[in-house]
This record gives structure tokens, sequence and C-alpha cells, in this order.
């Protein structure tokens, strides 16, 4: 019979998780941060017009400079992409230890509910910032970075701007990626059916249009209809998660 934990133990328990997530995160931040020059060949790829998502839609070549205005902007740059890298790769190690820390106080459904849910939620998170890294960023960064209001205006972007808007969308279709994961939980609790989705697809399709106008402000259709294309995708996704999820329901009640 196991031992009944007092609440000093699981304090000392949290307390060696926190410990360890943070020399995971530290660990792989300064790994990642001497590799600096293979880690800026891929920051700094989608400012490029070899890169593969402008040869696939055909775009003509463009130049795109880069400017340092501060002193210490590029090492804080490079310690900040080396620390939010690092994170990621250290992600499923953190992810890993902070479960075994909750997973005792679980049940055995939940615990496999959580597994099922932690997954798929870091799986499509990570896939978000896949799909923004090699489409939507690259889209963005050439309309705006190219844009011009008059040709005695020379277009100078620096460092950080670059690097601050790709890691902001990272993050916005890190969460956007997640709809399918949140249908699901809602669908779980009884509190979204595939009937609404369906029946409100027309209304979902202008919502998804206009995100998709403000996240790359492009007069260009092509353009606008690429970037829609993931997010409708991901929203009908989300009618089959939720048929799925309540047929169990449905059974269970007949």
């Amino acid at each position: 019979m196991e031992e009944q934990m007092t609440f000093w133990d699981h304090l000392d328990v949290l307390r060696g998780s926190i410990i360890k997530v943070l020399v995971a995160a530290a660990v792989m931040g300064v790994g990642v941060f001497f590799l600096k020059d293979y880690l800026f060949d891929i920051v700094l790829w989608p400012r490029d017009s070899d890169f593969p998502t402008y040869r696939l839609l055909g775009a003509e070549p463009f130049q795109l400079k880069l400017v340092n205005t501060e002193l210490t902007e590029q090492f804080m740059i490079h310690m900040k992409v080396s620390l939010i890298v690092g994170l990621l790769v250290a992600s499923p190690y953190i992810i890993y230890v902070l479960f075994r820390f909750i997973s005792p106080a679980l049940y055995e459904n939940e615990r496999r509910a959580s597994i099922r849910l932690v997954g798929s939620a870091y799986v499509m998170f990570m896939i978000g910032i896949f799909v923004n890294y090699f489409l939507i960023f690259p889209l963005t960064v050439r309309f705006l970075g190219t844009y011009s209001v008059s040709p005695d205006v020379e277009t100078l972007l620096t460092l950080s701007s670059y690097v601050d808007t790709l890691l902001m969308l990272c993050l916005v279709f890190g969460i956007v990626f997640e709809i399918p994961v949140v249908a699901w939980l809602l669908a779980r609790f009884g509190m979204l059916k595939a009937e609404w989705m369906s029946q409100y697809r027309r209304h979902a399709v202008v919502v998804i249009l206009i995100i998709a106008a403000i996240i790359t402000p492009t007069a260009d259709i092509m353009t606008l209809i690429v970037v829609s294309l993931p997010i409708w995708l991901l929203y009908e996704v989300s009618i089959g998660v939720v048929k799925l999820t309540q047929r169990p329901a449905t059974e269970e009640n007949n």
C-alpha cells in the first residue's frame, strides 16, 4: 500500500520537477546559442527570394535587407531566439516531467484522456509553427518588406522587427491550429455540436477570410486564398472531430 504523501512531499516533488524543467530549457538554450550560424540561416531564410515557398508560387525575385539599429540588439535577439528555440526543443521532455507530476492525481480514464489531449495539442501547435514558417510568414514578409508608397522611399527592415514578427506569427498560428483540439474538448463537455458548425459554415468562412486579410494585409487574392485555406481546413477537420466525439455519447444514451 502506497504511503499518503503530505503537502510538503508534494511541494518537494513540484520543486524537483520545476528544477528539471529549468535545467532542460537552459541546456537546450545554451546548445542552440552556440549553433548561431545554423540557427540564423533558418530564421533568416524566408527573406531570401530563393525560399521554397516563393519558388513554388512562382514569385518574382526580390531583395530584402535587414539592418541593426542598436548596439546590443543583435546579441539580445540571439539570446531571445536561442532561448525560445531551446524551449521548443526541450518541450517534449518538459511536458513529460509536468505530466508525471500531475498524473498520480488522475484516474486511469482521466489519464488516458489527458494524454490524448496534451499530445494532440502539442502536435497541432508544432504543425501551426511549421505552416507559419513555410507559408504565412514568407508571404507576409515578402508583401510588407517590398511594399512601397513611393520609389523615393527605401525600405530598411530592422532585424528586431523581422524576428518579432516571425515569433508573433508562430505563436498566433500555433494557437490557431488548436481549433480541432478545442472543438474536441467542447464536444466532450456537450458544449459544441457538429450540426451547429455545419449550419454556420458560411459565417465561419467569412470570419476566416477576415482573419486571413488581417494576418496578411495584401491585395493579392491568391495570397489571401492560400492563407485562408489551412484555417478553413482546420474548421472542416473540427466538424469531423466533433462528429466522432458526439457518436460515443449518443450510443451511451441509447
